[in-house]
């Protein structure tokens, strides 16, 4: 519609926001009215009408079976539009144009903001299933009439007043239509089996829905006024109330076609098993985090108990060994202590990377640097585990062999992702340093070292990538991994 609007019309950035509002609202109209509506806004020069938004209603067939948005009609082609833009009111004259043998009624309403009419929205309805309309019809007609005037008018939509339309409650999902006094003239079916979900045991019709509404909701102190307010529909806003096990979501509209509340519309939903699965995915989240928090506690209390045995050794090998398998367990608590602070099961992985360069430097501070260039991104856990053990194997490999004696160099894991989605995404990581280099003969594939073995294992096994570690130039090693950036099944 942006595109549309700028390209073609003289309309500002305030008229479009209007437009915005406008198009986020329309879905109740076209509901009410069982009609598609489309919205024309006529050209820079005045010759034409461009069609920038359409809507088809969820309560009836739809007139339209091609997409009009972005149609260009010359002026005087529908003379309706004309009368209603240049008038400014609702035109209803003319006999239903016929559509691929569909008889269409067609009816044209101004879009007026501050006294200025922008466009024309063309109201279209199917007849073809038109029978002797109900209660329930008739209600949503002059529902439907109402609101139309005051769209006319320029009092609706309600300015400020933003409407989520996929979290608020639609007119299928229940209707109440009030007087100007708050009490109920209709109550849809789906309305009525919203309140009894409340603990409501009568009819609704002729009770004062604000009171009503109130006294269904518990309250330890007097009757909630706002609550009693909003029921009532004196001002749009959206509400939900909980009572006896139940949990509804309101829409007030206050109706006002000539200008004076003559009453509102109150929209309605349940949302009991709705609100019951979000508190238990929120309870099973918890349980998770809470989980991955203990294991993070276990691991690290494993880890103090080899790092305090190691000291008790007397056998360096045996001590270095301990030491080593302290590392491997921190890697791995890392994890799970990052995946304890996330609401899902994918991590950030250049902070753990971060975390498993610094924890592994420690083998010689000081002497050689550790670095990360490159972005891990976010990265599912079944993939974050293992990769944090393979990282933390290769690091320790390098500070270990690479730099005997205490030389200083440098070490660089340097990460790229490719790929456009989770699927079909690659991550390559390259570790270098510029050490020693590898021994003539030296087989990264059939080296018993338990490291390289471990490294093998979980990049093959369970990361299902390649592993390759070569000579780098002009001196030191360089270890490259190819992995998939997301769990092989």
């Amino acid at each position: 519609m942006n595109d549309l609007v700028r390209q073609h019309t003289a309309l500002g950035e305030t008229d479009l926001e209007w437009l915005h509002l406008l198009v986020s609202e329309w879905q109740l109209l076209s509901d009410l009215s069982f009609a598609d509506l489309v919205l024309w806004v006529p050209t820079l020069d005045g010759t034409r009408y461009v069609s920038v938004a359409q809507m088809r209603p969820n309560t009836g067939p739809t007139s339209y079976q091609d997409d009009m948005v972005g149609h260009l009609v010359p002026r005087g082609r529908r003379p309706l539009l004309d009368a209603a833009l240049d008038e400014g009111r609702i035109v209803r004259e003319g006999d239903p144009e016929w559509r691929e043998e569909v008889p269409v009624r067609v009816e044209s309403i101004p879009v007026r903001r501050e006294g200025r009419v922008l466009g024309v929205i063309a109201r279209n309805t199917n007849l073809l299933t038109v029978r002797t309309p109900s209660r329930l019809e008739l209600t949503y007609l002059q529902s439907a009439s109402d609101l139309a005037q005051m769209i006319a008018a320029g009092a609706f939509p309600f300015p400020g007043q933003q409407v989520d339309m996929d979290a608020s409650p639609r007119v299928g999902d229940g209707l109440i239509r009030l007087d100007a006094d708050g009490v109920v003239t209709y109550a849809s079916p789906n309305a009525l089996s919203a309140y009894h979900r409340l603990g409501l045991a009568s009819d609704l019709v002729g009770q004062d829905l604000g009171v009503t509404t109130a006294e269904l909701a518990p309250s330890r102190g007097p009757v909630d006024e706002a609550l009693v307010k909003l029921a009532s529909g004196w001002a749009p806003r959206e509400t939900e109330v909980e009572g006896n096990g139940g949990v509804i979501q309101l829409r007030a509209i206050p109706l006002k076609p000539k200008g004076t509340r003559i009453g509102s519309l109150v929209l309605c939903r349940d949302v009991t098993e709705l609100r019951r699965r979000e508190r238990e995915l929120i309870t099973k989240d918890a349980t998770i985090r809470e989980i991955h928090h203990r294991v993070k506690n276990n691991l690290q209390t494993v880890a103090a108990l080899l790092r305090l045995q190691a000291r008790r050794m007397d056998s360096p090998q045996g001590r270095e060994a301990l030491n080593e398998a302290v590392r491997r367990v921190g890697s791995i608590a890392i994890v799970h202590e990052t995946l304890s602070q996330n609401l899902d099961e994918r991590v950030e992985f250049d902070e753990i990377a971060d975390r498993v360069i610094a924890m592994v430097s420690e083998i010689s501070p000081g002497k050689v640097d550790c670095r990360r260039t490159g972005r891990f991104g976010i990265l599912d856990a079944e993939v974050a585990t293992p990769l944090s053990m393979v990282l933390t194997e290769i690091l320790q490999n390098a500070l270990e062999h690479a730099f005997p004696q205490g030389e200083r160099g440098t070490v660089e894991v340097a990460a790229l992702r490719s790929g456009t989605g989770r699927k079909d995404g690659r991550l390559l990581i390259t570790v270098l340093d510029d050490g020693n280099g590898l021994p003539e003969g030296f087989d990264p594939q059939r080296a018993g070292n338990l490291g390289l073995q471990i490294v093998r294992t979980l990049v093959e096994g369970e990361l299902g990538g390649t592993f390759d570690m070569v000579r780098a130039e002009p001196r030191g090693t360089k270890v490259v991994l190819d992995l998939p950036s997301s769990p092989q099944k």
